[in-house]
């Protein structure tokens, strides 16, 4: 299988983030110079070099367009081209060297595609441009070996969207041909380069800077100068060596882009998508921590580890690992207890477990509570513990980690990958041994075999597809080992660089060329391997979407970083066609990558929360006017600044409803309001851009935003499906709705040009250009500060006036703008713009942005609410699976839960808010309810503004209400979050979707409406 690649609206606006900070630049094609021939017996056949066009523009429009596009992003705004600072903000001394006269940042968390991003912004810049010569240039092998693999993997993708392949190679001194076609090809030309190539002291490293006879008497370096490169740095705070840095003003580059989830060094940062923007716009995984902690219980030395607790159809039940006396010695073993439960009777009378009698097994805050007055939490062991006892939970921890997820998306096609971190080859492959497997092959293999018969034998009847496969895999095929190979073909310990910024790494080609030249395989259900075995110094440069699970069985090494070791896993996933598991229904239920640590899940989070909350340094920590002020907004694809006097309402809303505290930071009250939809209003006059306003709140950082982003992942419960699920009613409620349909839209292209020409003359409201004149003195004294913030001018008078017409020298293809912001035919919008009335249509003269902006959202508006109106649903005759309700459902965190429920199919339901709580606890109680159940979020309507997701199916006692079956979508009742404009459409056509599977059923027809509580559901379905 190949994984497929699309265009995603994320990459892309970092894609223009660069290429719009040289607008104005010609296209120019490469500019010809005669290549260097050297000393050569004979002339050569090709002569003629292809180098990038220099920059036309002058530095002060670079610096302009480098902050406008800083300012729509609400990024820090550049104060010059040559203005550079470090992660704390403090000035680079001066010694430092940048390496051209310009240098852009672009932030991109680990997991989103950044390698992606600098190879389209390499075929977006020689479409635009022309520019044709680019270097990337990597801290290490490993990462030079992902940029290939990258390159190759993406060139058919490419070549769908602008034509043309690039050519790429890796620098190599020893094949130094390639530097002439790199020089002589008019085309894409990429190399990849690691710095060891040209910043080490070894004989090969020094030769990009000799003059070589096997190179005509010519230094690489010279070459590949005259080709002025844009020389693209991926990770470039591990580059900022002398040596590099020294080095690369002699590339010549045409300008550098660095691209890093974590700069050092700030040149000016044009894009940001830090871990909180990746997190919050689903474009990475939910990660999941399993803890293990030795603890002690006070006056006994009785080993016990609590795994976790399972939910069963009565009582919670708990998987305890304790002794057990057997007819050939003590063994330490796996069993599930109850409540009740007395140890010692089931350690076969080991003294240690006296007294142990099971007093309460609390799912919730995952405890088991003895009559002895101890209290065991999941993940902790307790009494004679080991470091191989460690190891064996993690690995034991990993499997039943693996399996739950593998059970949970096996049916979707998705193949799930486990990655063990080790720090010795050994430990796995042990040559010493007979049968050659290591201590943790070893244990792995009986830790799985015991498993995985457990797992067979709790399957239910209906997964027998999964059972096959998982019946079908061998133990010994499904885990394999990655690591460094020696001459003689034995996995081997990789050279470590033990000092350095390149400490803890490998640059062992082997290694990472079997990991790379595996990675599309290993997607595949024909590959047996779903366990993988690596060196934790072979951590860069390549990951896997579909890891879902890690383990670090190693020593704590401060070389590497927590947020290093998760990153391999962030990724999404991707099913056996390829295809990125993104939907945003269901992305982060799909997408969560579960960490198994040697250590407590409080100390494995706060570190990682800590090592990225470091890393989030240029995020703004208080939510004041001062902060709001001068910030961009879009509203209605109008670009709009934040004025002093709505920066100074939005910081007296926050200030009122106590969404922030003394120091101006985002309380936990805001958080909540906003998670759950129940946000105090904004103030009238700021309602219109209130989405957007909460947008730029939710810039500011605070530490919730990090909590959000990781769980327990002991806490998410597998739910058994009850006997409501068999009901005769709730049969009876899914048949009527289990169908699926497609949409069509038909409408007379007469009806949406008049429907826009009536709305235009009536609403479309163009303000003539205004402009400001400031009148102010220098002070007569004067400090350092006032000069840097801009206070050193004192103002003595302001007046607007206003112009009648912008006297633009600027062409506006009016007509183009208009049909590309409305997705119309020119024809189209000349039909419209000719049916205006002259007065309405003059307005454009006062001021064509607004003109364009204004008139984009109204015929946008129109276009909707037509496409609506004529929209029709053809139910098909598809059907969703009974597996849409899982006889377990997996991910369910009981501390977000209302339970234990009486009429619900499952004991507990997950709710969204405080009004989906409270409507869950009436639907519960009702007498007049028979069965209910919150719909999946593989249940979903197609519609023309994305895919809809209704909340509830509801069967009622017949003869109790008008309506029998009912679906439900539940709203908050805040006026202003109520209905935002992209769920109000998707629930116009919701009611579409009903009205056509209603009519394929005689009677008993399903009602659907939306409601805010239980009284207005009875309501609903009483038809009063």
């Amino acid at each position: 299988m190949k994984i497929k690649f699309k265009s995603q609206p994320y990459q892309t606006a970092a894609v223009e983030a660069v290429v719009d900070c040289f607008e104005g630049q010609p296209n120019t094609a490469a500019q010809v110079y005669r290549i260097d021939p050297g000393v050569r017996a004979q002339m050569r056949a090709i002569e003629d070099g292809f180098r990038n066009a220099d920059i036309a523009l002058p530095a002060s429009q670079v610096l302009e367009n480098i902050r406008k596009v800083q300012q729509r992003q609400n990024l820090p705004l550049s104060e010059s081209l040559s203005t550079f600072v470090d992660d704390k903000g403090k000035p680079k001394k001066g010694s430092y060297k940048a390496g051209a006269a310009i240098n852009l940042d672009i932030e991109m968390e680990t997991g989103t595609g950044k390698t992606y991003c600098y190879i389209k912004s390499i075929f977006e810049m020689n479409k635009r441009y022309g520019w044709s010569k680019f270097i990337i240039m990597v801290p290490s092998i490993a990462i030079r070996e992902g940029v290939a693999k990258s390159l190759e993997m993406t060139a058919e993708h490419f070549v769908e969207s602008y034509g043309k392949k690039a050519r790429f190679f890796i620098y190599n001194s020893k094949r130094l041909h390639e530097l002439e076609s790199f020089s002589s090809d008019a085309g894409i030309n990429v190399m990849v380069i690691n710095v060891q190539a040209f910043n080490a002291s070894g004989a090969d490293n020094r030769r990009i800077y000799e003059e070589l006879d096997d190179f005509q008497s010519r230094r690489p370096i010279d070459v590949i100068a005259k080709n002025r490169p844009i020389l693209i740095l991926d990770e470039p705070q591990k580059m900022e060596g002398t040596a590099t840095q020294n080095a690369l003003p002699k590339f010549n580059p045409l300008f550098i882009l660095r691209y890093s989830a974590t700069h050092k060094t700030i040149h000016n940062k044009v894009h940001r998508l830090d871990a909180v923007d990746a997190f919050s716009q689903k474009l990475v995984k939910k990660i999941e921590v399993r803890g293990i902690q030795a603890k002690g219980l006070t006056g006994t030395n009785a080993y016990l580890y609590l795994e976790g607790i399972q939910i069963s159809k009565s009582d919670p039940v708990a998987r305890v690992e304790m002794e057990v006396k057997t007819g050939s010695g003590i063994k330490r073993v796996l069993r599930k207890v109850e409540k009740g439960r007395n140890l010692f009777d089931l350690s076969k009378g080991l003294d240690q477990y006296r007294d142990f009698v099971v007093s309460e097994i609390d799912a919730r805050v995952d405890e088991v509570h003895f009559t002895n007055g101890a209290v065991l939490k999941a993940g902790e062991a307790s009494g004679d513990i080991t470091e191989r006892d460690i190891r064996r939970i993690q690995i034991r921890e990993t499997i039943a980690a693996h399996l739950e997820r593998e059970k949970q998306l096996f049916a979707k096609g998705i193949k799930v990958l486990s990655l063990f971190f080790i720090d010795e080859v050994a430990k796995y492959r042990d040559y010493d041994a007979e049968d050659e497997k290591g201590e943790y092959a070893r244990v792995f293999e009986e830790e799985y075999e015991a498993l995985k018969a457990e797992y067979l034998g709790e399957l239910p009847l209906e997964d027998e597809a999964y059972r096959k496969h998982l019946d079908s895999i061998g133990v010994g095929a499904t885990h394999n080992g990655y690591f460094s190979i020696d001459k003689k073909g034995k996995l081997v310990d990789p050279k470590v660089k033990a000092r350095g910024e390149f400490a803890g790494l490998t640059d062992d080609v082997s290694a990472y060329d079997l990991i790379l030249k595996d990675k599309e395989r290993l997607l595949s259900f024909e590959e047996p391997t779903r366990f993988i075995f690596s060196h934790s110094a072979l951590r860069e440069g390549w990951d896997n979407p579909n890891v879902f699970v890690m383990c670090m069985l190693k020593h704590s090494d401060n070389t590497i970083s927590r947020r290093q070791e998760v990153g391999r896993g962030l990724r999404i996933s991707v099913n056996k066609n390829g295809d990125r598991m993104d939907h945003a229904a269901t992305v982060h239920d799909i997408n969560v990558l579960t960490v198994v640590a040697s250590e407590s899940y409080k100390d494995f989070v706060g570190g990682l929360q800590k090592e990225i909350a470091e890393n989030l340094s240029e995020r703004p920590r208080q939510a004041n006017a001062e902060y709001f002020e001068g910030k961009s907004i879009t509203v209605n694809g109008s670009e709009t600044t934040v004025t002093k006097d709505m920066a100074k309402r939005i910081e007296r809303y926050l200030i009122k409803n106590d969404y922030i505290d003394d120091n101006d930071g985002i309380t936990q009250a805001y958080h909540d309001a906003r998670e759950a939809g129940t946000l105090a209003s904004l103030p009238d006059e700021l309602l219109d851009q209130q989405e957007q306003i909460l947008q730029l709140i939710d810039t500011v950082f605070n530490g919730s935003q990090l909590e959000n982003m990781m769980g327990d992942g002991r806490k998410p419960k597998a739910i058994p499906r009850n006997k409501n699920f068999e009901k005769k009613e709730f049969q009876e409620l899914w048949q009527r709705i289990n169908r699926k349909a497609v949409y069509q839209v038909e409408f007379d292209s007469k009806d949406l040009v008049q429907r826009c020409v009536d709305a235009l003359d009536r609403d479309l409201v163009v303000s003539p250009l205004q402009y400001v004149v400031t009148e102010g003195t220098l002070s007569d004294e004067l400090t350092e500060a006032q000069l840097r913030t801009g206070a050193a001018f004192k103002q003595s008078g302001i007046r607007s006036e206003e112009s009648s017409s912008a006297h633009s020298l600027v062409s506006y293809d009016v007509i183009g703008k208009l049909a590309e912001g409305a997705d119309l035919t020119r024809g189209t919008i000349g039909k419209i713009l000719t049916g205006m009335s002259a007065a309405k249509f003059s307005t454009f003269q006062a001021n064509p942005e607004q003109f364009i902006s204004e008139a984009s959202r109204i015929i946008k508006e129109q276009k909707a609410t037509t496409v609506i109106e004529h929209l029709t649903y053809d139910a098909t005759t598809d059907r969703y699976d009974t597996d849409i309700f899982p006889a377990t459902q997996s991910g369910t965190d009981l501390t977000q839960a209302v339970g234990k429920l009486r009429n619900h199919i499952y004991d507990y339901a997950v709710v969204d808010s405080g009004v989906e709580r409270k409507f869950v606890e009436d639907l519960d109680t009702s007498d007049e309810i028979v069965v209910y159940s919150k719909l999946p979020q593989g249940f979903l309507i197609p519609t023309p503004v994305g895919d809809y997701n209704p909340d509830w199916a509801i069967a009622f006692k017949e003869q109790s209400v008008q309506h029998i079956y009912f679906v439900a979508e539940t709203k908050g009742s805040q006026p202003s979050l109520k209905f935002r404009e992209l769920e109000r459409e998707k629930i116009k056509c919701a009611r579409k979707f009903f009205e056509e599977i209603a009519n394929s059923v005689p009677n008993d027809r399903v009602k659907y409406d939306v409601v805010s509580d239980f009284s207005e559901l009875m309501s609903a379905v009483r038809g009063t």
